[in-house]
C-alpha cells in the first residue's frame, strides 16, 4: 500500500517555514505499513494543486493534503478539490456545529460569526467530513475512483490530533495492511562504511521482506531493521534474531538498541545505575545542557551545569587555574581537563563533560585555528579528553561538538562496566 503526501503552501516553498508535518505523517503511516512514494510541495495554486493530485493518484493509493484550509482567500485547497472531482460545495451542519461550539469555548459565549468563519463549514458535497477538535478547519476524506483522499489543516497541531485521533485508524479500519516492525539499533563513533563492511555478511542473509537502512547523523549511525509480511510472528522472530547477530557483532559501538537519540540513551542508562551528570561548557554554550533538559525525566540524571563563556568564570565557577589559563590558553587539553574535574568536584556529580574550542567564523589563530574543539568526560579515577578539528561553519561546530562530548561520555560509561 502505498501513499503520497502533499503539503500546500507559498509560505513552505520560499522558506518562511519548514514542513515538519510530511516528516511526522512518513513516521506515522510507516509505522502501520503503509509506504511513502513521494512527498511533494505546491503553492497555493489551483492548477499546480489540481496537477499534483492528478499525479499522485497514478502513484498511491493514499493521497494525504495538508494545508490551504484556512479562511482567507489565500486558502483555495477546498474550492480547487471540488473542482478535481466535478462536485459542488455544500455548507456540512456539523462542521459549522463545531465552529460554533469553539469560538463559544474561546469567547465563553457565542456570538454572531463573521461570514468568513461560517465558510468553514462549506465542504465539497462528495466528502465526509472529519471533524477538527482543535481548530475550524474541517477534515475532509474522499474515496474517488479507488483512491483515497484525506485533507487536513496544516496546523501541525491539528493535523497530528486528526491523524493520530480519527485518520490513522480510519485507515486501519479501510484497508488490508501488513504488519510491519522496525527495530533500530543507535551506534555512536563509527561511520557507516566501516559499520556496513563489519555486518555485509549478515546483511547479505536478510530474507526479501526485511530490509536493512543506515541512518547517519554527526557521529552516530542508526541501523534500522524494517519488515513487513502478512506473517506477524514469523516477521518479528526473524527481525529480532538479525537485530541480536548485528548487535553482537558490533557491540562496541552500541548505544541503545531503540530509536531514541545518544542523550536519552545516556539518560535511561545512567538514571538506572542511579548515576548523576554534570556539563562544563564553553564554545558550545549551554547547547549540551540543551539537549540533555529536552528529554523528560532529565532532572534524574542531571544536576546542571556551567557555560563559562569567558576565562573569569573558568576560574571563578569551575576552579581552572588562572596559570593555566595564561600558559595554555582556554582552548587546550590543560584547560578542559580542569574545567571538566572542576564541574565533578563543584557540582557534586558522578560524571561530567566539558567542552572549550574556537566555533567560528572567526577568533582563530594558526596554532588554533577556527573548528579546534577539546571535549573531556571524567568520572572519579578517570578522565578522557580529546582534541577534534571541524571546519569553519559555526553552527556545524557547535552540534558535532556537543555530539562528540555525549558520544565521550557514553565510552567512558560503558568502560566503567568492563
Amino acid at each position: 500500500m502505498l501513499a503520497e503526501i502533499i503539503t500546500i503552501g507559498d509560505e513552505i516553498l520560499i522558506g518562511q517555514i519548514v514542513d515538519t508535518n510530511s516528516a511526522w505523517m512518513a513516521a506515522k503511516l510507516n509505522d502501520i505499513g503503509i509506504r511513502i512514494k513521494q512527498i511533494s510541495s505546491v503553492s497555493d495554486d489551483r492548477q499546480h494543486i489540481l496537477t499534483a493530485l492528478a499525479e499522485a493518484a497514478n502513484r498511491a493509493d493514499v493521497i494525504l493534503i495538508t494545508g490551504g484550509l484556512g479562511p482567507t482567500k489565500d486558502d483555495i485547497t477546498k474550492k480547487t478539490l471540488a473542482e478535481y472531482f466535478n462536485v459542488g460545495i455544500v455548507e456540512n451542519m456539523d462542521a459549522l456545529a463545531n465552529v460554533e461550539a469553539i469560538f463559544r469555548r474561546i469567547r465563553g459565549t457565542l456570538t454572531e460569526l463573521l461570514e468568513v468563519n461560517k465558510q468553514q463549514a462549506l465542504v465539497p458535497e462528495n466528502c465526509e467530513v472529519i471533524l477538527n477538535d482543535n481548530g475550524t478547519a474541517p477534515g475532509m476524506w474522499f474515496n474517488h475512483n479507488g483512491k483515497i483522499y484525506m485533507s487536513m489543516p496544516g496546523v501541525p497541531h491539528e493535523m497530528m490530533y486528526m491523524m493520530e485521533e480519527k485518520v490513522i485508524p480510519k485507515l486501519k479500519a479501510s484497508l488490508k495492511l501488513p504488519y510491519i516492525i522496525h527495530k533500530t539499533i543507535l551506534t555512536v563513533g563509527e561511520g557507516e562504511s566501516y559499520l556496513a563492511q563489519r555486518i555485509a555478511d549478515i546483511e547479505d542473509e536478510l530474507p526479501p521482506y526485511i530490509k536493512l537502512a543506515y541512518l547517519p547523523k554527526l557521529g552516530q549511525v542508526r541501523l534500522r531493521l524494517s519488515g513487513y509480511s502478512e506473517d506477524e510472528s514469523l516477521l518479528s522472530a526473524k527481525v529480532n534474531e538479525f537485530a541480536a547477530r548485528i548487535v553482537e557483532r558490533v557491540k562496541n559501538v552500541v548505544a541503545a538498541e531503540e530509536d531514541i537519540t545518544i542523550e536519552k540513551a545516556i539518560l535511561n542508562y545512567m538514571a538506572a545505575k542511579g548515576l548523576t551528570l554534570s556539563t562544563a561548557e564553553s564554545c558550545t554554550g549551554g547547547y549540551i545542557a540543551h539537549l540533555i533538559t529536552s528529554n523528560a525525566g532529565s532532572s534524574k540524571v542531571y544536576l546542571g551545569g556551567a557555560v563559562s563563556y569567558s576565562n573569569e568564570l573558568k576560574e571563578s565557577v569551575l576552579g581552572v587555574k588562572h596559570e593555566t589559563l595564561t600558559q595554555f590558553g582556554a582552548v587546550s587539553e590543560e584547560s578542559v581537563r580542569e574545567m571538566v574535574e572542576g564541574a565533578l568536584t563543584n557540582f557534586n556529580s558522578d560524571y561530567a563533560i566539558a567542552v572549550t574550542g574556537i566555533a567560528g567564523p572567526d577568533g582563530g589563530t594558526p596554532d588554533k585555528p577556527v573548528g579546534t574543539v577539546w571535549i573531556s568526560a571524567a568520572r572519579a579515577g578517570k578522565t578522557m579528553v580529546k582534541k577534534l578539528t571541524f571546519g569553519n561553519k559555526r553552527r556545524q561546530n557547535i552540534e558535532r561538538s556537543a555530539i562528540s562530548a555525549l558520544n565521550m561520555l557514553n565510552t567512558l560509561l560503558h568502560d566503567y562496566d568492563k
